[in-house]
């Protein structure tokens, strides 16, 4: 009797696929990928641009998945607001979040408007809602009005990525003048607190909020004393948020890149202009902001729901915290 219901068993987990007049699932071979050679590698051509630069007059150009996303129905109905959403990660997460059925307001800064409305016609391009709302997120009564303002015009808000930072290179403390200091903790630390607390009262049950945290809150470099610190907060602050609004089943996680091929790189001021960018890392070349576009994904959509107070890494090969 045991040896009969053994088989029976058998037969039945596998007859819904060999069930009359059915035929075996097939699938498409997924081509092997070299990582080390997907994408450009070292040395670049020398470039500066004024701060705080265009993805657009990159050379090369980063992919932010422009061509190679493909979504599948992951965040259907989803209403997402992405700070720096005209380049980077938060233009990967924008794309990504759009073809995967979301509704997308990105917020920049004035002068990346070229590339912002780049990225606003890939959005409706995948034929969802769009919405473009710039300005300065050091004011709080600005990053108020834009949750306000996104909500309003999305119908409503359920994911929030805090992506936008600035970032400056000193040499030395002494170079690192209050303001400056005062610019990088209001763009990075404060701004994420007023935009979380001002999206908390539209968050419902099952909504995501994800930070961009860095390499650098954990492995800080010596001429990046102010960012460094202020990712090391946004990573504390996922971490905590995470466990005060987990009972409301509200998420909430980070994603922290390593050597990303981004303005970041080629904005005065903004890194040490050097054409091996990347190079030290195991893969030998940096990351494209296309390649952190699934993390954002995974940490917004319903399928992470057991996922929150966590650091996603991807910093090819140099380890995470």
């Amino acid at each position: 009797m045991i040896g009969g219901l053994g088989k029976g068993l058998a037969a039945f987990a596998v007859s819904p696929a060999f069930s009359a007049g059915s035929r075996p699932l097939t699938l498409a071979a997924t081509a092997l990928e070299d990582p080390t050679t997907k994408y450009p590698k070292p040395p670049f051509k020398q470039q500066v641009q004024p701060w705080p630069a265009l993805a657009s007059k990159m050379d090369p150009k980063p992919d932010h998945g422009e061509k190679s996303y493909k979504g599948s129905g992951r965040l259907a109905g989803r209403k997402a607001l992405i700070t720096g959403g005209d380049s980077g990660m938060g233009r990967a997460a924008a794309i990504a979040f759009a073809r995967e059925g979301a509704d997308v307001t990105i917020n920049y800064l004035p002068a990346e408007e070229a590339d912002a409305q780049e990225v606003i016609q890939l959005i409706k391009a995948a034929g969802r809602k769009a919405a473009a709302i710039p300005g300065d997120l050091r004011d709080e009564n600005f990053c108020k009005k834009l949750v306000d303002d996104a909500a309003r015009q999305l119908g409503g808000l359920d994911i929030l990525v805090s992506n936008a930072a600035r970032q400056q290179i000193h040499k030395s403390l002494e170079e690192l003048t209050t303001e400056q200091f005062d610019w990088t903790i209001k763009t990075n630390i404060y701004a994420p607190f007023w935009l979380i607390r001002s999206a908390l009262p539209y968050l419902k049950l099952g909504s995501a909020i994800v930070a961009t945290a860095s390499v650098q809150a954990y492995d800080p470099s010596e001429d990046l004393v102010d960012y460094a610190l202020t990712k090391a907060a946004a990573m504390n602050l996922v971490k905590s948020l995470a466990k005060q609004l987990g009972p409301k089943g509200i998420r909430v996680n980070g994603v922290a890149p390593g050597p990303i091929w981004t303005p970041l790189q080629v904005a005065e001021g903004g890194s040490t202009p050097d054409k091996s960018f990347g190079k030290k890392t195991p893969m030998g070349r940096p990351g494209q902001p296309a390649e952190l576009a699934p993390i954002y994904v995974q940490l917004a959509a319903n399928e992470g729901s057991y996922a929150t107070g966590q650091i996603y890494g991807a910093s090819g090969g140099d380890g995470q915290p």
